[in-house]
């Protein structure tokens, strides 16, 4: 890079967290997170009616106690660890680039860290979603947002947009060093891969030609019909996971788990599986969560707490869920190594 050029800023996105787990600021934290039309998408008037008088009212004061439990000295662990992974890639980049942490509700938010950007007048923008697989709600919801801001900029750099990661070798490498850890002193009976859920009509919406049927024949091979399924990029991503586990097909399942309201979510259900295996006599669970790449509600309290107790009070003795990436070196230089591929591409041989 020339001395004359401008720096390249790079923003680090995740879905974001309250101020903290006081009940009005997690009530803030999800109306605005449930008003955002990708994620709910029904009517705007039936959203607001929905999210601002049952919802927020009704749910907020639940989930502030949930937050609660999760949160630590540093405060949410998705927010610390979002601002230690910022601050080891911009040591790792060095000082041609510019790292920033946005997150897509709430604080940092993403027009703030844009907007940072363009002071410092940068030539180009690498926006990374922190989310290993494509959905229109997380994804496509940070895009969506990215572009409404610097719509409104006299002078639009460069912006580019990594979409996806789960076929980075790193980003498997890490997980499964993750795994390993929890694998070396203890056998298990059976291994979960448990993402976060969608609604059905999600997947439907975004299927090429109608190829998605929601099933596991449609997801079991990685193509370029459903490259973009969220359901076949989970699945994918086990597969990889498994594969540098040594993990047998038979010893895993795939599952989706933290479902809001009655309409039918992808299947199947991590909730309803895991009694399923406790009745079946499985008693020792290794759990993995490949679509959060920080520790988070979802994982420390739905996965490694609630679904904990379930698992134990249907008969099972030994729950443990595998640490997210969270900080891991690994991590670092997966995000160092997406960001370098896309200002000096590798020659085409």
């Amino acid at each position: 890079m020339s001395q004359n050029s401008g720096k390249i800023g790079v923003v680090l996105v995740n879905l974001g967290t309250p101020d903290s787990p006081s009940t009005p600021d997690v009530r803030k934290y999800l109306r605005e997170f449930l008003m955002d039309k990708r994620v709910i998408d029904i009517s705007f008037l039936r959203r607001w009616a929905l999210v601002n008088l049952i919802i927020a009212p009704f749910r907020a004061p639940k989930s502030a106690k949930r937050y609660q439990l999760l949160w630590e000295d540093r405060g949410s662990p998705l927010m610390f660890y979002g601002e230690d992974v910022a601050n080891m890639l911009q040591q790792s980049l060095g000082d041609e680039y510019l790292v920033k942490l946005a997150m897509r509700y709430q604080n940092p938010s993403i027009r703030s860290s844009l907007e940072e950007l363009e002071t410092a007048i940068v030539n180009r923008i690498i926006v990374i979603p922190l989310f290993p697989q494509y959905a229109s709600a997380t994804t496509g919801s940070v895009i969506d947002k990215v572009m409404e801001i610097v719509k409104g900029w006299q002078i639009i750099p460069q912006i580019e947009f990594i979409d996806q990661f789960l076929e980075e070798e790193l980003f498997i490498k890490a997980f499964a060093e993750r795994g390993k850890t929890a694998m070396q002193d203890q056998d298990f009976d059976h291994y979960i891969f448990s993402y976060h859920g969608l609604p059905e009509r999600h997947i439907l919406k975004g299927s090429i030609n109608g190829y998605c049927q929601l099933s596991d024949k449609c997801c079991s091979i990685y193509h370029q019909k459903n490259n973009w399924c969220y359901r076949a990029q989970c699945f994918h991503t086990s597969r990889l996971l498994a594969g540098e586990l040594d993990i047998p097909k038979d010893k895993y399942a795939i599952t989706f788990q933290s479902r809001l309201g009655k309409d039918p979510w992808i299947r199947p259900y991590t909730d309803e599986l895991l009694k399923e295996l406790a009745k079946q006599g499985i008693k020792k669970v290794l759990v993995f969560s490949p679509s959060f790449i920080a520790d988070c509600l979802e994982t420390t309290i739905e996965i490694d707490r609630e679904f904990k107790g379930e698992f134990e009070t249907a008969g099972g003795e030994q729950w443990q869920l595998v640490e997210s990436l969270n900080d891991h070196p690994l991590w670092v230089e997966c995000l160092k190594q997406m960001v370098i591929r896309r200002v000096y591409p590798p020659p085409v041989t």
